[in-house]
């Protein structure tokens, strides 16, 4: 792990807020040239602090109204493989995430979805048909404020 100093700090915050902007954009407003910026960019990315760059794209202008949080136990769980489950169930294309966590579910999922209809039918017709699904809790997203993970 590579020491970060206030600077990077400053050029993580300026890319969390938008991962778009360039070395150039990031150093005038730090204070910094283009140069010296992107080289502690490139350094940021070779530590594997910055790991990728996504789109955030509006679920809702894409027809995806809905967003439900699932719980999942595996009802058998010695007769399936986590692998093999996590393989299917991140193969349907509603399931935004699939977390494996400790606690009263085996497994969190992030699912979008048209309308509750819609829900109930990927629900249905594609989580609930896979090997080992025993219960399901579902919780739907009324609100989502996004805070960025700490930089410190």
């Amino acid at each position: 792990m590579i020491e970060l100093d206030t600077t990077d700090r400053q050029i993580l915050r300026a890319l969390v807020q938008d991962a778009t902007q360039s070395a150039g954009a990031i150093g005038r407003a730090l204070g910094l040239s283009q140069p010296a910026a992107w080289r502690r960019i490139k350094r940021l990315r070779d530590a594997g602090i910055l790991k990728t760059q996504r789109l955030d794209l509006d679920k809702e202008a894409l027809g995806f109204g809905v967003t439900v949080f699932l719980g999942l136990k595996l009802a058998t769980k010695g007769r399936v493989s986590l692998a093999d489950f996590e393989r299917a169930v991140s193969a349907i294309p509603e399931v935004q995430t699939v977390e494996h966590i400790l606690g009263l579910y085996d497994y969190r999922l992030r699912v979008v979805a048209r309308d509750i209809s819609d829900f109930e039918r990927v629900l249905r017709r594609r989580i609930m048909t896979l090997p080992g699904v025993g219960d399901v809790e579902a919780n739907v997203l009324l609100s989502e404020e996004r805070r960025p993970g700490p930089i410190g």
